[in-house]
């Protein structure tokens, strides 16, 4: 007789051979990676932030001088601030990349595909919100700190010296690193705003205007209302002014709001958004 051959029991398959939980998200981070370096509007938006943030911050530094003050003491110039004068046009051009990284999408049909790769909406929305933000803060990391650099060398030559009451501009003077990674901050929650925007919309274009209506309009209706108490409140709460005190380094408690309140309001409108589109994303079928 043939002695029976041993059965082959299966064994659970290795570390190796299961699925590892993180790949998914893995797999969709490089999917909107792959999707934001392939894009030319991609590149041209964040070309267009590094080099209109630092020209208007340059030029803002160039056009002022001690000689429009009775002393060079006397102009109370908040330098840092004035060399992060480009964030003012920089942050529209975020805020439209931040736009497009979802309405694009929504604009070819391809958010079908991308949902039918990944079902899972929210691993979706959190990695192009991190590919969009690490794209944001290296594009505005890379102005600001050029802007403050050619501050740095030109600002002594209109007078603002050191004997003058004006120190050096120097990331390792606390007030300036502050303003300036605050500043880094700033500009990628103002992306976050656009995404979040183009989530509720699902439309490029509505999301952008509405986003520059809350970014630009708001702050004018304070001008336009004539009331120092308006006036007062909408700098404190509208998400443009309040996030922009965060570049302010001098006469702190004379600011509508402070830096890093500031920074609040407009995270609380950027989060806020994005958190709601995200809520009405994964309910609804694309």
């Amino acid at each position: 007789m043939r002695r029976a051959r041993p059965v082959l029991r299966a064994h659970p398959a290795g570390p190796s051979l299961r699925a590892h939980p993180a790949q998914p998200a893995l797999r969709a981070l490089h999917a909107e990676w792959t999707k934001l370096r392939t894009l030319p509007s991609s590149w041209l938006l964040l070309a267009a932030t590094v080099a209109l943030t630092f020209a208007v911050g340059t030029a803002a530094v160039s056009s002022v001088s001690t000689r429009e003050c009775a002393s060079a003491a006397a102009c109370h110039e908040d330098t840092v601030k004035l060399a992060l004068t480009g964030m003012w046009l920089g942050q529209a051009i975020v805020l439209v990349l931040g736009a497009l990284s979802m309405g694009a999408e929504y604009g070819t049909g391809t958010v079908r595909t991308t949902l039918t790769a990944i079902p899972r909406r929210a691993t979706v929305l959190v990695s192009k919100a991190t590919v969009l933000a690490a794209a944001t803060g290296i594009a505005a990391g890379t102005a600001i700190l050029a802007s403050l650099v050619t501050a740095r060398w030109i600002l002594p030559a209109n007078g603002f010296t050191p004997e003058a009451g004006y120190p050096l501009l120097s990331l390792t003077d606390t007030p300036t690193l502050r303003a300036a990674f605050g500043s880094t901050l700033c500009l990628i929650l103002i992306a976050f705003l656009g995404l979040g925007l183009a989530v509720l919309f699902r439309d490029s274009a509505a999301a952008i205007t509405t986003g520059l209506g809350i970014l630009y309009v708001v702050p004018l209706m304070s001008d336009l209302l004539g009331s120092p108490t308006w006036k007062d409140r909408l700098e404190r709460w509208a998400p443009m002014p309040a996030g922009l005190a965060i570049r302010a380094t001098k006469d702190l408690t004379r600011l509508p709001i402070g830096p890093w309140p500031g920074l609040g309001v407009l995270a609380a409108y950027a989060l806020g958004v994005l958190l709601v589109g995200g809520a009405i994303f994964a309910r609804r079928d694309v």
